[in-house]
């Protein structure tokens, strides 16, 4: 359960840059709602890492 939980983060990230790999291949690069969401994403995948991994030893 701890690796799955160090690993949260990451998960976040690479769901945000999916998201924007699919939203670019859809020619819908000019929607604000998907770019946000993935912005969105990609920052709390990053914050939530640092932390997790801040306090989580091993």
């Amino acid at each position: 359960m701890k690796g799955l939980l160090k690993n949260l983060g990451l998960i976040f990230i690479f769901a945000g840059v999916i998201l924007l790999v699919i939203t670019a291949c859809a020619g819908a690069i000019s929607d604000n709602v998907m770019l946000g969401i993935s912005a969105a994403l990609i920052v709390a995948g990053l914050v939530s890492y640092i932390l997790i991994n801040k306090f989580i030893t091993d």
